[in-house]
């Protein structure tokens, strides 16, 4: 008796992570918590926007060495919810449209070389590299199916973002639609905090002119109860209250 052999390929797995960590050191980790948390909170509005932080892209079914993990990337049109791993084809076939990068002294040149020329190829339109250290800003824009490099940076708007990079001589300051700095989670906390302070000090007073707003209608209660109280008794007394 014959049998047959089964050719089948085996699935190809697409593994969650590049083993590489998140970030080298405590700025490069804050500047990448901090622009994926105000991309968040300037799309929380809107579910068909994605950001991710770390996560690893795959552009090219059935490819598991064509894969990146841009710091943060932004892809619009794609709904908000958690991801192992985003997986282009699964995704309607969109790629991030916007990435960012933030260089550490473990970057290598020929590492970043490489990443510009994977985002060229796989179509995002927009590409902002920032070195804290350095305080440099790069940017690259997709302009006739190629990037192209942001000149000059300065006071730049992101086309699809419409969020503004100022650079000072200090660090990067990136701005929402409404002129709002892009904060920490820190200086977000404070603010709520403030916030929290301020609105607990209105309802105090509020509290307060209620309270005295009582006391004053139980005085006017009280006030209008005696004298109710005195006509009564001239009326007692044969005396017409009102002829007084």
């Amino acid at each position: 008796m014959v049998q047959l052999q089964t050719t089948s390929q085996p699935a190809v797995i697409y593994p969650d992570s590049d083993g590489k960590p998140m970030a080298d050191n405590t700025k490069q980790f804050r500047w990448i918590v901090a622009i994926k948390q105000n991309l968040d909170w300037l799309f929380a509005d809107d579910a068909n926007v994605f950001v991710a932080g770390d996560l690893l892209w795959y552009p090219v079914e059935g490819d598991n060495k064509k894969c990146t993990a841009p710091d943060v990337m932004v892809v619009l049109g794609r709904p908000k919810g958690d991801r192992g791993s985003y997986k282009q084809w699964e995704e309607d076939n969109l790629p991030p449209q916007i990435v960012f990068e933030i260089l550490s002294p473990g970057n290598r040149r020929a590492e970043m070389s490489r990443k510009l020329l994977f985002y060229d190829r796989f179509g995002v339109d927009e590409y902002y590299l920032y070195d804290p250290d350095k305080n440099e800003l790069s940017g690259w824009l997709r302009r006739e199916g190629f990037l192209d490099v942001i000149e000059p940076i300065a006071d730049w708007v992101s086309p699809l973002l419409q969020i503004k990079f100022n650079l000072t001589e200090d660090d990067l300051q990136i701005f929402h639609p409404d002129g709002q700095r892009f904060l920490s989670y820190v200086e977000i906390y404070q603010r709520a905090e403030a916030e929290s302070q301020r609105a607990q000090k209105e309802y105090q007073r509020a509290e307060a002119e209620s309270q005295r707003a009582q006391e004053e209608y139980q005085r006017a209660e009280d006030a209008e109860k005696r004298a109710n109280l005195l006509a009564e008794k001239l009326r007692e007394m044969g005396i017409d209250p009102e002829q007084i």
